[in-house]
């Protein structure tokens, strides 16, 4: 029995139905291996290795659910996306990443933020989660400047205080989604070769928002604080200035994974 087949054993009963649906749907060659890896990373004793392939399980079983053709690319070492989609004949790619920072963090650090954009707001945890997310943003476009068809960027943030799988119970984080929306939308118009951004954030406090303005180019969806299974809040925050935008029929289809 193959190292993989093994470790699947290993899976709840929600994880294994999840892969079983992948495995069933995606076919080819290159998709069953990564499916296998993909094993292997979800038993694995990291918390960011595991994180990172649940984020990547669920929304590729999202996606297949509402229609979606679904194709995990090959691993390899260029900078490339994580699956391929197609509708008809059109075509988007998705990258997914999860954000966990690291159990020895007592706080968020402010390295590598520009400090004159937090003045007076260092001890301010939602404004610091922000720019680790905007951060994370500019640095996986780089990574994804070479595709032609539209890119999704999917992030997931388990817990939004980044203390990795710290057991102590976090401390709440509060955020004006508003404000969080239009900050990442200004950082998109600068970033062409990202069509959207989809972001969940699985334990924020959403502020009071300060602004009745409506941006068009954000779908927000935020659940009851007692809804375990799904993202407190979930965003879909499309680039006005992409080079390749989604297509209507993309953004309805990744509408309904929210």
């Amino acid at each position: 029995m193959s190292a993989w087949k093994r470790e699947e054993r290993g899976l709840s009963g929600e994880l294994h139905d999840r892969w079983t649906t992948l495995h069933r749907h995606c076919v080819d060659q290159p998709s069953h291996l990564r499916l296998g890896r993909l094993v292997l990373r979800l038993t694995h004793y990291d918390y960011g290795v595991r994180e990172s392939a649940l984020a990547e399980l669920e929304l590729a079983t999202q996606l297949i659910r509402t229609g979606v053709r679904v194709t995990f690319l090959p691993e390899s070492q260029a900078r490339t996306a994580d699956l391929e989609c197609r509708l008809g004949q059109e075509r988007f790619f998705v990258e997914v990443t999860a954000m966990v920072g690291s159990a020895d963090r007592q706080r968020l650090p402010l390295r590598g933020l520009d400090l004159d954009e937090v003045a007076g707001e260092e001890e301010d945890r939602g404004v610091i989660l922000t720019h680790r997310i905007l951060a994370r943003i500019r640095q996986k476009a780089k990574q994804l400047a070479d595709y032609c068809d539209p890119v999704l960027l999917s992030i997931s943030i388990p817990r939004a205080d980044l203390q990795g799988d710290k057991a102590s119970r976090p401390e709440p984080i509060w955020l004006d989604l508003k404000a969080f929306a239009g900050l990442v939308t200004v950082l998109l118009t600068k970033i062409s070769t990202l069509s959207a951004v989809l972001i969940s954030l699985w334990d924020v406090e959403p502020l009071p928002s300060r602004s009745a303005v409506k941006l068009a180019n954000v779908e927000l969806i935020e659940r009851p604080k007692q809804q375990k299974t799904q993202p407190r809040v979930r965003m879909l925050i499309q680039n006005p200035s992409a080079v390749s935008p989604l297509s209507e029929s993309h953004d309805a289809w990744i509408r309904q994974t929210l």
